[in-house]
Order: C-alpha cells, then sequence, then structure tokens
C-alpha cells in the first residue's frame, strides 16, 4: 500500500463528495454567499484564483493513487470567512489553514499528519511565510469545515489567543524548519560514517 502527499488540484478536489466540498463558508461573505447559485462551482473558482495569483493552496493525501484526504490553506485576504471569528485577525505573517479532512475510513493512521508536514514543507520551500494558523472549533462538533482544536494540537499548533469556542491557534515554522536542519545534519554525519572513503584516500594509507 502506498501512501504519499501532493498538490492540491481541481481534479482532486472533485473526487471528495463531504459537507466542505461545497461549502463557501470561508471564501465568501455572508452577502455573496446568500447569492450563489452553484456552490460546487463557485469553490473551483475560488481555487483556481488562488492557484493563479497565489501559488498551491493545498495538499492532498493518496492512498494507492486514491485521494483520501485534503486540506486547503491561503493568504487571509483570500479568505473573507475569517472575518467572522472573535480571535480574528490572522496574523501578518501567517497563512491560514481553513479545511483538513480525512475520510473516516482511514482516519488514525497518520494520513493528517502527513498532509500538515506536506503543508508544512511547501510553505518553508517559500521563504516568505513565518506561520500557519488555524481558527479551531473546540465544541468537537461534526459537519463544519472548522478543524477540530485536538487535531491542531496534536499536529503541531498550539493556542495563540485562547477563546471558549473558537481559539486562534499557531503552528511556528521556524521551528519546523530548525528540526528539519537538525534532522539532515545528523542524517548526513550517519551517511558519511557508513560511506567508504575515496580511492586515492585508502591508497595513501595503505602507502603509509
Amino acid at each position: 500500500m502506498s501512501r504519499k502527499i501532493v498538490r492540491l488540484t481541481l481534479d482532486h478536489l472533485a473526487a471528495f463528495e463531504t459537507p466542505c466540498r461545497s461549502c463557501l463558508f470561508w471564501e465568501l461573505d455572508p452577502v455573496r454567499r446568500e447569492r450563489v447559485g452553484d456552490p460546487t462551482a463557485e469553490k473551483d473558482a475560488w481555487v483556481s484564483e488562488v492557484l493563479r495569483e497565489w501559488g498551491s493552496c493545498g495538499r492532498v493525501a493518496l492512498v494507492d493513487d486514491v485521494p483520501v484526504g485534503y486540506l486547503v490553506y491561503a493568504p487571509e485576504a483570500f479568505v473573507p470567512g475569517a472575518a467572522a471569528f472573535p480571535t480574528a485577525p490572522v496574523s501578518p505573517d501567517a497563512v491560514l489553514l481553513t479545511t483538513a479532512y480525512v475520510d473516516p475510513a482511514w482516519q488514525g493512521g497518520g494520513l493528517g499528519r502527513m498532509l500538515v508536514q506536506g503543508m508544512a514543507r511547501d510553505l518553508i520551500k517559500r521563504g516568505d511565510v513565518g506561520a500557519v494558523e488555524a481558527f479551531g472549533d473546540a465544541r468537537g462538533r461534526t459537519g463544519r469545515c472548522v478543524v477540530p482544536v485536538d487535531f491542531l494540537g496534536g499536529v503541531g499548533f498550539k493556542t495563540h489567543r485562547p477563546h471558549p469556542t473558537s481559539p486562534r491557534m499557531r503552528m511556528e515554522l521556524r521551528t519546523t524548519l530548525t528540526w528539519r536542519d537538525e534532522v539532515d545534519a545528523a542524517l548526513d554525519k550517519v551517511l558519511g560514517a557508513l560511506r567508504p572513503a575515496p580511492k586515492s584516500t585508502r591508497a595513501s594509507r595503505a602507502q603509509n
């Protein structure tokens, strides 16, 4: 069984039939949401706009090449629905994680963490984002396009602005980058110890 994380595309999004698939809570303000005739088409248009103007805005989890989970993130300027939260606005150096979903049949296997790690790698490569923030759902409700607090806490987010129902949580990318550097350095040391010495070096040692 192969598991991998890839960039979100409209084709991937079309494979999911979830409440969040046609929900425009994040993408439009309340007035515009009431005027939309086809929510799914509007969602696709939003993703296309963000891809065109900002770049990759999501990650998808594939199991044997079948989409089973995804998350969506973008700068707050693309997410007018964020203004509805009592703990808004998002910090200037952060992008907003809006939606995270894993098919119930695949929950509990680490795919959610893999999705968050894929998002972090993408944002670290960009170099102009300091953190990811999310408005957490502390009530444990289902069927809403808001990420549960328990999930966010389990994948590295910490409470940035407390609230009884909608805390704003934050994951620092600097911490993630430092951790990756340390791991890479450790791997380099291990691999260096295991690699055979160059022939010229071995020959000179033999002559001595």
